[in-house]
């Protein structure tokens, strides 16, 4: 409750500005929050880069070395996400991540350390838990994230675990917080012996990509950390304080580089396979895939829309195929074996299919598998189970969601009738008693008995059961006249239906 956190917080130091400020948040909820968050996040916009690890060692080990001269001690990570979208972001707790696609961006080890720094200086001055304190979380509200990875399957998928997080890195910063961001991971820079200048440079690039509204751009980075002219300014008067020297690590960060650098035709064929599938486009995206197969064989990326690409065409054998080399390339994702449970369940192969879906659900919970699962459960007939699956997978409003809501009904209403179809007593102008149905299912509905008792006026107790004739469409009304005229008020009120 909202309530019960503010009397435990309360005003407290900033620990990089040292302003006192309101602070709805403690620190062991920062850090559960981040840790509840980071790996559903990540597997909700394209799962960790794995292909050359030398990539995400050499980002962490630039990251760990800001982390180690900023203000606030935290159990700080960094990891690089597997998606082009020129994107960076960080969770409470110090918990960080660098798109692949804005590390392609960036042109030496200054650059990377300036955002690197930029999301140390969020995490450490409690801009991410700020956001907390609006109401973001406290709320309680779970949303569907589709965050940043147009076109892409993976991203299309019903994910049920993370929502929460999402609120927080998709929300735009305030200026005073990108100001103090700036600020603050530049001194960091400075203090780890990197060239502020970098962060400078780095912010005149963002203004010309803002400014040539490059859409990888406004859906990535500038959509929570909008550039402007008034920073570069900003920046360039921090510089004139921060010492000259420094190193700018160039030659250092293109070598370490060098391989993602030379295969980034191949994610930019991906890309584009991803959205001729999109757009129905099979033979399109089975060219594009073979392409970026070709360039690099070792991304997973590449054979999972293989499968999908088997899988529009009905050929589930084939796709399995194709996902069983994904997963082998990188069994961390869960669209691999999500994707493997899809294809195995039409072949035949129930027990592999619950495996391989539950395997996905480990590493994110998604209507889709929690659907799968429950369309397996009902043909095995174990149908307490699929209930529980659909139900699980009707928290979410997409249209798996929904289309769960509805197996849900099929199976539960003749069991539970009373949660689906409403009733509701009344007395007209004429003074008969009538009861409304409503159906408030997906599903159109009949057999409809409807149970009446009362007490009448000598203490009785009486029932009765009236059959509703016909069929009660999804959303509408019927009204059953009862047949009890102008009854005296105290009966009235013993009136029960159901």
């Amino acid at each position: 409750p909202v309530a019960a956190v503010v009397l435990l917080c309360g005003c407290a130091a900033n620990p990089v500005t040292g302003k006192n400020e309101l602070s709805l948040v403690s620190e062991a909820q920062e850090l559960a929050i981040g840790k509840q968050q980071y790996a559903p996040l990540r597997q909700a916009q394209g799962g960790d880069y794995v292909v050359d690890p030398a990539v995400g060692a050499y980002v962490s080990q630039v990251g760990q070395r800001l982390a180690a001269v900023s203000d606030r001690k935290l159990p700080y990570e960094f990891h690089v996400l597997n998606n082009s979208v020129p994107n960076a972001w960080a969770l409470p707790g110090g918990k960080i991540v660098i798109n692949r696609g804005l590390l392609t961006e960036l042109d030496s080890e200054a650059e990377l350390a300036a955002v690197l720094g930029h999301e140390i200086t969020h995490a450490a001055a409690k801009h991410t838990a700020r956001n907390l304190s609006r109401g973001l979380l406290l709320q309680g509200a779970m949303l569907a994230t589709v965050i940043a990875t147009q076109d892409s399957d993976y991203a299309q998928v019903a994910q049920l675990g993370a929502g929460v997080g999402a609120q927080l890195i998709t929300r735009k910063y305030g200026r005073d917080a990108e100001r103090e961001a700036d600020y603050y991971g530049m001194q960091y820079m400075s203090r780890a012996g990197y060239a502020p200048q970098g962060a400078v440079e780095l912010q005149k690039t963002f203004v010309e990509l803002s400014e040539g509204k490059q859409q990888d751009w406004l859906s990535g980075l500038f959509a929570s950390h909008p550039p402007s002219q008034e920073r570069v300014q900003n920046n360039l008067e921090t510089l004139k304080a921060l010492p000259a020297s420094g190193d700018d690590g160039k030659q250092r960060f293109r070598q370490k580089l060098a391989h993602l650098r030379k295969t980034r035709p191949a994610y930019e064929a991906y890309d584009k396979g991803r959205k001729a599938l999109a757009k129905g486009d099979i033979s399109e995206a089975r060219q594009l895939a073979e392409q970026a197969r070709r360039l690099e064989p070792r991304e997973a990326h590449f054979e999972a829309l293989l499968g999908d690409v088997e899988q529009k065409r009905g050929n589930h054998r084939a796709a399995l195929t194709r996902y069983n080399k994904a997963i082998r390339l990188n069994d961390g994702f869960f669209y691999y074996h999500l994707k493997k449970g899809m294809a195995n369940e039409p072949l035949g192969n129930r027990a592999q299919a619950k495996t391989d879906l539950n395997n996905s659900i480990g590493l994110l919970p998604t209507a889709n598998a929690y659907n799968s699962l429950g369309d397996i459960a009902r043909k095995e007939r174990r149908y307490q189970q699929a209930k529980k699956y659909y139900a699980r997978a009707a928290e979410d409003k997409s249209a798996t969601g929904k289309q769960a809501y509805s197996s849900l009904v099929e199976l539960d209403l003749p069991d539970n009738p009373g949660k689906y179809l409403k009733v509701k007593l009344g007395v007209d102008q004429r003074g008969r008693t009538l009861a409304q149905v409503t159906n408030n299912t997906p599903k159109p509905v009949k057999g409809v008995v409807l149970g009446v008792q009362l007490t009448d006026t000598k203490g009785s107790r009486r029932s009765g059961e009236f059959p509703m004739r016909g069929t009660l469409q999804p959303g509408k009304t019927a009204s059953i006249d009862l047949g009890l005229d102008n009854l005296d008020q105290a009966v009235l009120q013993t009136l029960r239906a159901g």
